[in-house]
């Protein structure tokens, strides 16, 4: 589904990060998502697929500002 998530999302991971913490800002989208780490400031890589799969919800959305400016 196109479109799902946005630059900008923060989202909770199923599993934690080494630091503690869960929540993740996405700053790049495509067929790779770069998500960087809200506590520590750590920037991950990771192949849709996985990124999908291992986001529990989405915690703030930036939807309607996409939809505003395109």
């Amino acid at each position: 589904m196109p479109g799902k998530y946005f630059i900008g999302d923060v989202v909770k991971m199923k599993k934690q990060h080494p630091c503690g913490n869960d929540e993740w800002e996405i700053t790049r989208t495509g067929a790779d998502f770069k998500i960087k780490c809200l506590k520590c400031g750590r920037i991950v890589m990771l192949p849709r697929s996985k990124f999908e799969k291992s986001v529990k919800k989405v915690l703030k959305s930036n939807a309607s500002i996409e939809n505003q400016e395109g």
